[in-house]
C-alpha cells in the first residue's frame, strides 16, 4: 500500500459519521440501491441497512462504483428487526413520508444519531415503519409530483445532516470507529489480493501498522503461501 493511498483511507476513515445512517426498506431496483450506497459513502456513512422484501437483490456495481467495499450492509428480513436494532444504537428514526404530521426535513437536528427509513419505491414506507419512526418527514415541492426518486430523496436528506454535522464540527476530529474496524478497512483497502486470500483460507486479517504494511507472524506468512489442506504440519 502506498503511502498516498494509506492516507487518503486513513481520511476518510476519520470522517465516518457512525451514528448516521439509512435503512432501505424494501428499496428493489438495483440502480436505486447502488446510488443510495454511494451518496451514504460520499456523506461519510459507514454503515447502511437493509430490509428484504420476500427478494433477493444485489448492489449494482456500475452506479455505486466500488462504494460498496466501504459501506458496511446490513440486511433484514423483516422491518420490525431493522428499526429495533436502531432503536438500540440510540437512533432516532425518520421515514419520509406524505402525512399531517410530517415536518420540513430540514428542521430535524442531524446532530443526534439519526438513522432515516426509505421506503420502496412504489409504495413507500410500510404501516409498520410508520408506526415505530419517530417522525415523518417531508422535501417541500412545489411542482405536478409529489415524490423524489428514493435515491435522490436520500441525497437531498443526507446532504442536510452533512451540512449541519459539519456546522457542529463533526467531520474536524476522529470518528469513533473501532480499532478493529478501522484495521479491517485499512486491510481490505490496502492490501485486497491479501484480504482475498484470507478470507478463501479462513485466516484473520493481520495488523496493519502506521507504514500501511503487514504485522504477522511467521505462521501467518507460511499459511497464507499454502494451501489450507496443507496447514496440518504448522498446527501441530
Amino acid at each position: 500500500m502506498t503511502p498516498e493511498r494509506q492516507q487518503r483511507i486513513l481520511d476518510m476513515l476519520n470522517k465516518r459519521q457512525v451514528d448516521l445512517t439509512v435503512c432501505m426498506e424494501g428499496v428493489h431496483k438495483p440502480h436505486n440501491l447502488s446510488a443510495v450506497v454511494r451518496t451514504c459513502d460520499a456523506i461519510g456513512v459507514n454503515d447502511v441497512h437493509a430490509v428484504w422484501k420476500n427478494e433477493t437483490m444485489r448492489l449494482g456495481g456500475g452506479t455505486a462504483l466500488g462504494s460498496q467495499n466501504w459501506v458496511n450492509l446490513h440486511n433484514y428480513s423483516s422491518t420490525k428487526d431493522a428499526i429495533t436494532r436502531l432503536k438500540e444504537q440510540g437512533m432516532q428514526v425518520l421515514v419520509t413520508n406524505l402525512s399531517d404530521t410530517a415536518i420540513d426535513f430540514r428542521e430535524v437536528d442531524y446532530t443526534k444519531p439519526t438513522a432515516i427509513i426509505l421506503g420502496q419505491e412504489k409504495f413507500g414506507a410500510s404501516d409498520e415503519a410508520l408506526a415505530m419512526a419517530d417522525q415523518d418527514i417531508v422535501i417541500p415541492m412545489v411542482g405536478m409530483v409529489q415524490s423524489l426518486n428514493v435515491s435522490v430523496a436520500c441525497a437531498v436528506t443526507l446532504y442536510e445532516a452533512q451540512r449541519q454535522r459539519q456546522a457542529a464540527g463533526m467531520y474536524d476530529s476522529p470518528s469513533d470507529l473501532s480499532h478493529e474496524e478501522r484495521n479491517k478497512v485499512l486491510f481490505e483497502g490496502g492490501h485486497p489480493i491479501f484480504a482475498q486470500a484470507c478470507i478463501r483460507k479462513g485466516l484473520p486479517y493481520p495488523e496493519i501498522d502506521d507504514n500501511g504494511e503487514i504485522i504477522a507472524s511467521d505462521d501467518w506468512w507460511k499459511k497464507m503461501q499454502m494451501t489450507k489442506e496443507s496447514w496440518q504440519d504448522i498446527d501441530e
